[in-house]
Protein backbone atom coordinates (compact mmCIF):
# COMPACT_ATOMS: atom_id res chain seq x y z
CA UNK A 1 0.00 0.00 0.00
CA UNK A 2 1.50 3.28 -1.02
CA UNK A 3 1.71 5.70 1.66
CA UNK A 4 0.93 9.66 0.03
CA UNK A 5 3.08 12.65 1.10
CA UNK A 6 1.90 14.63 3.61
CA UNK A 7 2.59 18.17 4.27
CA UNK A 8 4.50 19.65 7.15
CA UNK A 9 1.25 21.18 8.90
CA UNK A 10 -0.35 17.37 8.80
CA UNK A 11 2.82 16.10 10.16
CA UNK A 12 2.60 18.54 13.07
CA UNK A 13 -1.56 17.68 13.49
CA UNK A 14 -0.76 14.00 13.42
CA UNK A 15 -0.90 12.35 16.38
CA UNK A 16 1.98 10.27 17.41
CA UNK A 17 1.94 6.68 17.29
CA UNK A 18 2.97 5.38 20.32
CA UNK A 19 1.65 4.99 23.98
CA UNK A 20 3.44 7.40 26.46
CA UNK A 21 2.06 5.55 29.39
CA UNK A 22 2.79 2.03 28.45
CA UNK A 23 6.60 3.46 27.58
CA UNK A 24 6.47 5.47 31.30
CA UNK A 25 5.44 1.79 32.99
CA UNK A 26 8.24 -0.24 31.45
CA UNK A 27 10.58 -1.22 34.39
CA UNK A 28 14.33 -1.94 34.03
CA UNK A 29 13.04 -5.49 34.09
CA UNK A 30 11.01 -5.05 31.40
CA UNK A 31 13.93 -3.58 29.25
CA UNK A 32 16.19 -6.96 30.48
CA UNK A 33 13.79 -8.93 29.37
CA UNK A 34 13.76 -7.13 26.01
CA UNK A 35 17.09 -7.67 25.34
CA UNK A 36 17.16 -11.02 26.00
CA UNK A 37 14.11 -11.83 23.40
CA UNK A 38 16.22 -10.07 20.90
CA UNK A 39 19.56 -11.95 22.13
CA UNK A 40 20.94 -9.16 23.35
CA UNK A 41 23.50 -9.68 26.60
CA UNK A 42 22.12 -7.57 29.10
CA UNK A 43 24.86 -8.03 31.36
CA UNK A 44 27.31 -7.08 28.63
CA UNK A 45 29.21 -3.80 28.92
CA UNK A 46 28.79 -1.53 26.59
CA UNK A 47 31.06 -0.54 24.11
CA UNK A 48 33.55 2.03 24.49
CA UNK A 49 32.21 5.65 23.58
CA UNK A 50 34.63 7.38 20.86
CA UNK A 51 34.11 11.03 20.31
CA UNK A 52 33.62 11.92 16.64
CA UNK A 53 36.21 14.30 15.38
CA UNK A 54 35.29 17.52 14.79
CA UNK A 55 36.31 18.41 11.59
CA UNK A 56 35.33 22.30 11.52
CA UNK A 57 37.43 22.33 14.90
CA UNK A 58 40.61 20.30 13.72
CA UNK A 59 40.77 22.83 10.26
CA UNK A 60 40.21 26.17 12.32
CA UNK A 61 42.37 24.98 15.19
CA UNK A 62 45.17 24.47 12.03
CA UNK A 63 44.55 27.39 10.54
CA UNK A 64 44.05 26.14 7.46
CA UNK A 65 41.17 27.09 5.03
CA UNK A 66 38.92 24.01 3.69
CA UNK A 67 40.81 23.72 0.16
CA UNK A 68 44.06 24.00 2.14
CA UNK A 69 42.49 21.26 4.89
CA UNK A 70 41.34 19.05 2.13
CA UNK A 71 44.57 19.01 -0.37
CA UNK A 72 46.72 18.32 3.15
CA UNK A 73 44.96 14.80 3.94
CA UNK A 74 44.22 13.99 0.40
CA UNK A 75 40.23 14.15 -0.14
CA UNK A 76 38.00 16.19 -2.26
CA UNK A 77 37.31 19.94 -0.80
CA UNK A 78 33.40 19.15 -1.30
CA UNK A 79 34.12 16.13 1.00
CA UNK A 80 35.43 18.45 3.72
CA UNK A 81 32.27 20.12 3.63
CA UNK A 82 30.19 17.50 3.65
CA UNK A 83 31.81 16.30 7.10
CA UNK A 84 31.86 20.02 8.45
CA UNK A 85 27.86 20.25 7.72
CA UNK A 86 27.09 16.95 8.80
CA UNK A 87 25.92 15.94 5.73
CA UNK A 88 27.96 12.59 5.46
CA UNK A 89 29.69 10.59 8.56
CA UNK A 90 32.52 9.53 8.64
CA UNK A 91 33.39 6.42 8.47
CA UNK A 92 35.92 4.30 10.72
CA UNK A 93 38.92 4.88 8.79
CA UNK A 94 38.55 8.98 8.40
CA UNK A 95 37.47 9.30 12.01
CA UNK A 96 40.70 7.24 12.48
CA UNK A 97 42.97 9.82 10.30
CA UNK A 98 41.11 13.16 11.72
CA UNK A 99 42.06 11.38 15.22
CA UNK A 100 45.36 11.32 14.21
CA UNK A 101 45.58 14.89 13.20
CA UNK A 102 44.10 16.48 15.60
CA UNK A 103 46.29 14.85 18.26
CA UNK A 104 49.54 14.98 16.14
CA UNK A 105 49.11 17.96 13.46
CA UNK A 106 52.51 18.20 12.62
CA UNK A 107 53.70 14.54 12.10
CA UNK A 108 50.48 13.81 10.23
CA UNK A 109 50.76 16.20 8.13
CA UNK A 110 54.34 15.81 7.48
CA UNK A 111 53.48 12.29 7.00
CA UNK A 112 50.73 12.50 4.48
CA UNK A 113 52.72 15.37 2.71
CA UNK A 114 53.94 14.36 -1.10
Amino acid sequence: MAQLPMTLEEIRASKPKFDEARIAATTEEDIRQHMIEDDEDPDAPLPPFRLVPNVRAIRTRLKMTQEVFAKAIGVPVATVRNWEQNRTSLDPAVRSLLTVVDREPEAALRALAI
